[in-house]
C-alpha cells in the first residue's frame, strides 16, 4: 500500500486517507482528508461570516460511528433506530431524529396553517378551525344529538365526505358502531323500550319481555357444582351480575337463533341488561351493545341519531332578527338561547315527536304484560 505525507499535519498516512487529484504527480491531493475538510471549512465559514451568517461548528461526517447518525436539530449523535425513514435521502433516513422531526413538523404546520388542529381539519374534512367554531356557536355549544355534552368532534358522512355537524365523543362513537344505519338505530330504540320483535318473542316464551336480574338469584343446591363437575367461570359471572346461568344463556341464544336481538344481522355476543333494574333484555352483537351504551341506553337519543343520519334532525329556521338559525328540537327554540342543562324540559316532548313521526314502526299490538318485575318472570329452563 502506498503512503504519503500530508503537507498540513505532516503525518505519513496511507493513500486511502487522501482524496484523488488528477493534476497531481501521484494522483493524490496534497492534504489528507481531515486536513482537507478543515481547509474547506475555514474557507466556507469565512465567506459566511462576511455575509453576516452564522454556521454550526465543523464536524467531520466520518466522525459518526457506524450504526449512528447525527441530528442537525438537537446536535446529538444517536442510533439510526431513532430516526424515521425517508426514501428521498441517500441513506434512507430522515434528517432529524423522531422527537426533533415531530417538533419541526409542528412548527411548519403552525407557520403555514395557524395550528395543527386547523391543518388536520382542512386535511380530513375540508373545513377550517373558524368554521368549526362557528358551527359550535350555532348549536349553542352542545352536541346536536344528545343536547347534553359539549360539541367537540367533527362528524362527516363517510359516503360523501361532507361535514354534517359537531357531536360529542359518545354520540360520534355511537353512530360509528351502528354504521350510520338509521333503521338499525330505531330498532335499538324499540329494543330498549321492550316493544320490538325480540320483546314480543320473549313475552310469548316466558310471559315477560325480560328475565333474570339480581332478584332471581335464589338458593340452589347445585349452585357451585352440578354433580361432581365444577361449573364454568362464566356460570359464576352470569349468576352474580345478571341472575342467569349457562343454561339460561344457551336458551336465550336458541330463542334468538344465535343472532343479535337488536339488528338480527350479526351473531349475538353479549348479555345486555337494564342498568336500573338489572333485568336481562337479550343478547345483542358487540356493535349494537357498544352503540347503545355510548348513546346512554336512551331511546330518544337513538331516534334523534337516526333522524340526524337521515338529515331530519337539524333544520334551518328564521330567527327573530330575520336571519337564519338552527332548529334542533320540536318544539322549536333557538339553540344559542338555551343555557347548558336547559334542554331537559324539551327532551321528552321532542322524543315523543320523533316516536310519532317515524317512517315505519307503528304501535304494534304487544302481548299483554302486567309489568311484574323480572324476579316474577318464569324461568326459561
Amino acid at each position: 500500500m502506498r503512503s504519503k505525507k500530508c503537507c498540513d499535519c505532516g503525518e505519513i498516512k496511507p493513500a486511502t486517507e487522501f482524496w484523488k487529484q488528477k493534476h497531481a504527480k501521484d494522483g493524490l491531493a496534497y492534504y489528507c482528508k481531515p486536513c482537507f475538510g478543515l481547509r474547506n471549512s475555514r474557507s466556507y465559514r469565512k465567506k459566511q461570516a462576511a455575509a453576516g451568517k452564522s454556521t454550526r461548528p465543523y464536524r467531520r461526517y466520518s466522525d459518526v460511528p457506524e450504526g449512528m447518525k447525527y441530528c442537525a436539530r438537537c446536535k446529538e449523535i444517536k442510533s439510526v433506530t431513532e430516526f424515521g425513514s425517508n426514501r428521498a435521502n441517500s441513506l434512507g433516513l430522515a434528517h432529524y431524529c423522531r422527537p426533533c422531526h415531530q417538533e419541526a413538523m409542528t412548527e411548519g404546520r403552525d407557520r403555514n396553517h395557524g395550528s395543527s388542529r386547523n391543518y388536520l381539519l382542512k386535511l380530513r374534512y375540508g373545513v377550517t378551525e373558524e368554521q368549526v367554531d362557528q358551527m359550535i356557536a350555532e348549536q349553542g355549544g352542545v352536541c346536536v344529538i344528545c343536547l347534553r355534552a359539549a360539541a367537540k368532534h367533527v362528524d362527516h358522512d363517510h359516503l360523501t365526505g361532507l361535514v354534517r355537524r359537531i357531536l360529542c365523543f359518545k354520540c360520534n362513537g355511537g353512530l360509528g358502531q351502528f354504521e350510520d344505519d338509521a333503521d338499525r338505530l330505531r330498532l335499538a330504540a324499540d329494543y330498549l323500550e321492550l316493544r320490538g320483535s325480540h320483546a314480543r318473542r320473549m313475552c310469548i316464551e316466558i310471559g315477560a319481555p325480560v328475565f333474570g336480574g339480581p332478584e332471581r338469584v335464589r338458593w340452589d343446591p347445585f349452585w357451585r357444582t352440578r354433580g361432581n363437575t365444577t361449573q364454568s367461570a362464566s356460570h359464576y359471572h352470569l349468576r352474580q351480575k345478571y341472575g342467569l346461568n349457562d343454561e339460561d344463556r344457551e336458551w336465550l341464544l336458541k330463542v334468538q337463533m344465535g343472532q343479535c336481538a337488536v339488528c338480527f344481522g350479526f351473531p349475538a355476543e353479549h348479555v345486555d341488561h337494564d342498568h336500573v333494574s338489572g333485568a336481562v333484555r337479550g343478547m345483542p352483537c358487540s356493535a349494537c351493545n357498544t352503540g347503545m351504551g355510548q348513546l346512554r341506553d336512551d331511546p330518544i337519543a337513538l331516534r334523534r341519531a337516526a333522524d340526524y343520519v337521515e338529515g331530519r334532525l337539524v333544520r334551518t329556521a328564521t330567527g327573530e332578527d330575520g336571519g337564519t338559525r338552527l332548529s334542533l328540537t320540536v318544539p322549536d327554540v333557538d339553540p344559542a338561547s338555551v343555557p347548558r342543562g336547559g334542554w331537559k324540559a324539551l327532551w321528552e316532548e321532542d322524543g315523543q315527536y320523533r316516536k310519532r313521526t317515524l317512517p315505519f314502526d307503528e304501535d304494534l299490538d304487544m302481548p299483554t304484560w302486567d309489568g311484574l318485575g323480572p324476579e316474577k318472570a318464569v324461568s326459561p329452563v
